[in-house]
């Protein structure tokens, strides 16, 4: 078909802007290249990816099937929100030790490409080669960045200066000296002497001047704390809306968001009180918060009990699975620690979807860094968003839908994935997942977080929030430790406007199963329900909406009723 045809070419678009991103999903035929951050080829990648979006555009929704008609929505999303990100000019301004910094993200990708034929390896030095070009371009947009006004936070500038120094400083421990051929042999000792090689003559000298670039030419001119947010960059205001829209796949303004988040706060009190008067005794919010954020036995002792703890959760998790899930992941999800390198800027959990090659599995990565200060009433809760129920099982899923354009099964939809996982937090209680109460106060803390996010993404972004304030009103609102909420927050300002699509997508699937629910009474089947939200790929919240009516009025029929294990449970 005509459209599958666009969402082919819209892909290999995109997966041509991010080739690293096509090799760690297991794309692997641009394996010797790197992202192109010039400023001309971000013109001839916009220009490529609107001249497919104007041609979908111009295809009649009513001249197609609803398989079609779904991959010309997606089509549009993924390219209009492809646009938006790069008219925003973030490459000139994401200055961060997180991997949202071009960058440091770059070098934490190209860590974990796995390496399991000749050519792999023959693209890896490539690579490496290329990553001097690479940085020095990064630093060329930041100084024009830097003379239009367009300029970083300077806390984050000096983190990421912090970062590299700390990378540069342990050579032996560099984690892009992990990739290597599987097998052993006279080849892959002279790929480990190149590798090692190209890292020592080339790829650490350019990191050096990386910084030293950084160092001389982002601090200086750094944002203060006071001006954190995207607003106070020329068209700022503008850039913000369009990329909340990007991220939410809705119209949402910031203010109705901002607004939404603080009546999420407000309601969750009186869930939180039945559980605090169980746990501690108390059911006053900030009491249990308190409590939560103070305790010393809500810490970890060692990260050998962190990561064992989320190793028992996915277990577990994946142990239930068949009794809510018609359709499982052919492999299991992996759980391993945040790598070293990283750890100290990256975010307490994140999951890395597997490689269609084969080359790597879906692995959750739980950061052990300084684990006695992290909290353990949380553990289980992210445990089941990032991995299972949660982005494994969706993203892992979406790629083994073969029948489907790869377009549909790789579509980055922020609202979609990340509304799932925050779904799969309270489902995992309907699951009866969660060990104890004080998981279940976990579950309602990451709710806290989330419906923070609402407020305090809009607040730094469209209102002109300090980080201060950002800090301090995630530090009332929530019982995460503060190394957390900082780390939280300065998340937030290196991606404007992500961090509110995780509560607009769980609304969105909340009230989408509940009209599913009410319209098909005794008929629903939560089996199959989740197997109809997650066997379409990832989809603007709009078309699952769309997917999931056709699917119910298809239920509401006369015909034989297949009841599944677990269907129709409710918490």
């Amino acid at each position: 078909m005509a459209i599958d045809r666009l969402a082919d070419e819209l892909m290999d678009a995109l997966l041509d802007t991010d080739p690293v991103r096509a090799s760690l999903l297991g794309v692997r035929d641009r394996e010797d290249r790197l992202g192109d951050h010039t400023e001309a080829g971000e013109q001839a990648s916009t220009a490529r990816i609107a001249d497919v979006a104007a041609r979908a555009a111009e295809v009649d929704p009513d001249s197609l099937g609803a398989d079609d008609r779904v991959t010309r929505a997606v089509l549009l999303q993924q390219a209009g929100a492809e646009l938006d990100r790069v008219a925003a000019r973030g490459v000139e301004y994401t200055v961060s030790d997180s991997f949202f910094d071009p960058a440091v993200g770059t070098l934490s990708r190209l860590a974990m490409v796995g390496i399991t034929r000749p050519e792999h390896a023959e693209g890896y030095l490539a690579r490496l080669a290329g990553l001097p070009n690479l940085l020095d371009t990064i630093a060329e947009r930041l100084r024009a960045g830097v003379a239009a006004g367009r300029t970083p936070v300077r806390r984050s500038a000096e983190a990421a200066v912090s970062h590299l120094t700390r990378y540069l400083a342990t050579p032996e421990e560099d984690p892009l000296r992990r990739p290597g051929p599987v097998a052993d042999g006279s080849a892959a000792a002279a790929f480990r002497a190149e590798r090692d090689r190209l890292l020592s003559d080339a790829v650490s000298p350019a990191l050096a001047r990386h910084r030293d670039t950084l160092a001389a030419d982002a601090v200086p001119h750094g944002r203060p704390d006071t001006r954190a947010g995207l607003c106070w960059l020329p068209d700022g205001e503008g850039h913000y809306a369009r990329l909340l829209r990007g991220h939410t796949t809705t119209g949402h303004t910031p203010e109705e968001l901002h607004s939404a988040g603080l009546d999420v706060l407000e309601g969750l009190a009186a869930e939180f009180a039945p559980v605090g008067m169980r746990v501690f005794g108390t059911g006053e919010p900030g009491e249990i918060l308190d409590r939560l954020r103070t305790d010393p036995a809500m810490r970890w002792r060692d990260a050998a009990e962190l990561i064992g703890a989320a190793r028992a959760a996915v277990r577990r998790a994946e142990r239930a699975a068949p009794g809510w899930f018609g359709r499982l992941p052919s492999r299991g999800c992996a759980v391993e620690a945040v790598p070293t390198a990283e750890a100290p800027g990256a975010p307490v959990a994140y999951y890395m979807p597997p490689a269609m090659d084969g080359s790597r599995p879906g692995t959750y990565f739980a950061n052990t860094h300084e684990a006695d200060r992290r909290d353990r009433y949380s553990a289980e809760a992210i445990a089941f968003h990032e991995a299972v129920p949660g982005h494994h099982f969706q993203l892992a899923l979406a790629q083994e839908l073969s029948g489907l354009p790869l377009l549909r099964r790789l579509a980055s939809v922020t609202a979609f994935d990340e509304g799932w996982g925050l779904y799969s937090e309270r489902l995992a209680d309907e699951m009866g997942l969660y060990g104890d109460d004080l998981s279940r106060l976990g579950m309602l803390g990451e709710d806290s977080l989330r419906a923070c996010r609402l407020v305090v993404d809009t607040g730094l972004h469209a209102r002109g929030w300090s980080r201060r304030q950002a800090v301090d009103f995630m530090a009332a609102h929530t019982a995460a430790p503060r190394m957390e909420i900082v780390s939280e927050v300065d998340r937030y300002i290196s991606s404007p406007g992500r961090a509110p699509a995780y509560m607009v997508g769980r609304w969105e699937i909340q009230r989408i199963r509940a009209e599913a629910e009410t319209a098909l009474g005794d008929r629903f089947d939560i089996r199959a329900f989740h197997d109809v939200v997650l066997g379409s790929g990832p989809l603007p919240l709009g078309v699952l909406d769309d997917v999931v009516r056709a699917w119910t009025a298809s239920r509401s029929r006369p015909g034989p009723r297949r009841d599944a294990p677990g269907a129709g449970l409710r918490r």
